[in-house]
């Protein structure tokens, strides 16, 4: 994915009211093909709210630049930023999970700032707070890392683009009544 070099048009970040994150439990195999290292792929899962428009993307940690990135990527692939970011509260980008006054990462704070988004955690054992990205998590775990199990990748973008290809077609296919999210706010 291609990076966002300039700032986003505030008028498509009124499309999407929520961007719900997580990472996958489970992980993909990444052989290094200098030394036959077998390493472990991270899965991020971003989905919109209220469409279920699920983002997917294998990284080697769940660090706070890859959790970062993994937002930006995100917000690339849905074509716009949402309103609020309910991430899970991984420890990169949530210090403190307090229920009235959580503290989120420095960084992560000015990404969101940046991008003129909202961020606020999920509540500890509260799974009806991302309740959209644990589905869209099972049906990644289900759908896609289960397929996809026994290939041998060679490279992180090698995984990646088969989870993209999957994503968008496969799954697409599986679904009848599938239709990517139409916006019905004014683009300008």
């Amino acid at each position: 994915m291609g990076k966002i070099t300039e700032r986003p048009n505030a008028s498509r970040a009124s499309c999407w009211r929520e961007d719900v994150c997580d990472y996958a439990g489970k992980t993909m195999k990444v052989v290094d093909p200098e030394t036959g290292e077998i390493l472990e792929a991270q899965i991020f899962v971003a989905v919109l709210g209220a469409s279920s428009y699920t983002f997917v993307e294998a990284q080697w940690s769940q660090n706070l630049a890859s959790f970062i990135g993994g937002h930006v990527h995100a917000f690339k692939y849905f074509g716009g930023i949402p309103q609020l970011i309910v991430p899970d509260n991984l420890k990169s980008g949530v210090l403190s999970s307090n229920r009235y006054e959580p503290q989120v990462n420095r960084s992560y704070a000015e990404m969101a700032a940046y991008y003129g988004c909202a961020v606020l955690p999920a509540r500890p054992r509260h799974r009806k707070d991302k309740a959209k990205v644990e589905v869209a998590v099972q049906v990644v775990e289900r759908w896609i890392l289960a397929v996809l199990r026994d290939r041998v990748f060679f490279s992180l973008d090698e995984l990646n683009e088969a989870l993209w290809d999957y994503l968008t077609n496969s799954i697409a296919n599986r679904l009848k009544s599938w239709r990517a999210p139409v916006c019905h706010c004014s683009r300008k």
